[in-house]
């Protein structure tokens, strides 16, 4: 453990008190037969985050946390590999993947350094996972050795709006004034969260992804369905049906 890079060991220790806290949304999901992305649970038919042609590729996600998403991408074909930095989290797994009768590789690790060879994938996909928790100039470059060309990254995670709005105060939703700067963001530290997150400007993303050998195909801001409810307290939806609270990327690898 003394080997991982700092923001790594921290993030793996604070995960491993919040996996609990997983559990049970774990097992809603890898029940649904079909997904719903993020916290509002959008569903895929809105957002399409996954390829059609899944059957018979190559896919890992990266930062699986409880691995519905591989249930799902396995579900459609795919052959697939979760990787997460958080071993508690892939024990829920592991127990799920017997309950469901669906087996896929799960490996504990850092996922800016995946211990697998270079063009191993079609298809790369983190909801929150790496792209969050992870260091985007060490994780990016990473999907793309991962990546076949041609392949495809997709990533969920919060907005850059409300990266900006939201305070620091825990179980304080965000509000409409803008409470820190855009630029000079990057690494994140709550007051009362131990972890590490990192978060971009569209600029800074938009840079990074070419540079590592992307380019970009969408960039969808996510906006909850008509009723929709969440269990998180940082966004409310009233202002999440007037601001994107979150966002995905698809990118595809050039080649």
């Amino acid at each position: 453990m003394n080997e991982l890079p700092e923001h790594v060991r921290r993030n793996r220790e604070a995960w491993s008190e919040m996996a609990a806290d997983f559990v049970a949304s774990g097992e809603r999901h890898w029940a649904e037969q079909e997904p719903s992305w993020g916290v509002w649970c959008v569903p895929e038919a809105e957002l399409g985050l996954l390829p059609d042609d899944l059957n018979g590729k190559d896919a890992i996600e990266l930062g699986c946390g409880t691995a519905y998403v591989s249930a799902w991408l396995m579900r459609r074909g795919a052959r697939v590999v979760g990787i997460d930095n958080c071993e508690e989290q892939l024990v829920t797994a592991r127990r799920l993947q017997g309950e469901h009768g669906l087996e896929f590789p799960l490996i504990h690790g850092n996922a800016e350094t995946v211990p697998l060879p270079d063009e191993s994938f079609d298809f790369v996909i983190s909801e929150y996972g790496v792209c969050i928790w992870a260091d985007p100039a060490r994780w990016v470059p990473e999907a793309a050795r991962l990546l076949r060309p041609g392949g495809r990254l997709v990533f969920l995670g919060n907005s850059h709006l409300l990266d900006l709005c939201m305070p620091d105060e825990d179980n304080v939703a965000a509000g409409e004034r803008l409470l820190r700067p855009a630029f000079g963001m990057y690494r994140m530290e709550w007051p009362d969260d131990p972890g590490v997150e990192f978060h971009q400007t569209h600029g800074e993303w938009i840079r990074l992804l070419r540079r590592s050998g992307f380019e970009i195909k969408d960039l969808v801001e996510v906006r909850p369905s008509e009723g929709a409810t969440t269990s998180y307290p940082y966004v409310t939806y009233e202002w999440a049906r007037r601001w994107p609270c979150e966002e995905v990327w698809k990118v595809r690898k050039r080649g």
